[in-house]
């Protein structure tokens, strides 16, 4: 499964906003499921979107918000904690039977959050973002964004939430989920 990009918005805000409204979709799809398949590639889909969404804040968005935005530390550092809660629920999330009770009230329980998390990130980082930064700066950090989707993890990493960390074992990450992605492809449809 390749990463989802973000090519087609004007600048980050709008890319991440745009971003945003894709995962609640994904939410309700994985949700709303009529069988096992159907819900596991939905939320590989949503597992994938949500890994590279915030792989790429971390390392583009909140390190401009942390020096640009007045108070922009405590919105970072707020933002970081909801990011590390969400890690860990979904990492727990992908140890569960894909068709089982548990699995959907985890999802729930991880939707909540994820959207919660959204709206803070809208609310509070984005606006304040566009209040402190150019269009310019606004329309190139949505390539940089692009650039650090393509080498984006795939899966989540729980403890990996700065711009740092993310560059220091990222690429590694990416690699080692890519190609567990792509061998867990070949042995399910060997299984079929």
């Amino acid at each position: 499964m390749t990463a989802p990009t973000i090519s087609s918005a004007r600048d980050v805000v709008d890319c991440l906003k745009t971003q945003h409204e894709t995962i609640k979709s994904l939410f309700i799809e994985t949700l709303d499921a009529a069988d096992a398949a159907t819900r596991q590639d939905a939320f590989t889909r949503l597992r994938t979107m949500l890994a590279v969404h915030e792989t790429a804040e971390e390392m583009v968005v909140h390190p401009r918000v942390r020096r640009k935005v007045d108070g922009g530390e405590e919105i970072i550092d707020a933002r970081l904690a909801e990011e590390h809660g969400a890690k860990v629920l979904l990492r727990d999330i992908e140890k569960l039977p894909i068709d089982s009770a548990e699995f959907s009230k985890a999802l729930i329980h991880l939707q909540a959050a994820v959207l919660e998390h959204a709206a803070h990130e809208e609310e509070l980082e984005f606006t304040a973002l566009e209040a402190a930064v150019s269009g310019d700066e606004l329309a190139k950090s949505a390539d940089a964004v692009e650039v650090a989707e393509r080498i984006a993890p795939t899966h989540p990493h729980p403890g990996v939430e700065s711009g740092v960390a993310n560059f220091a074992a990222g690429p590694f990450a990416s690699v080692l989920d890519r190609a567990r992605d792509a061998l867990s492809g070949v042995f399910s449809s060997d299984r079929k």
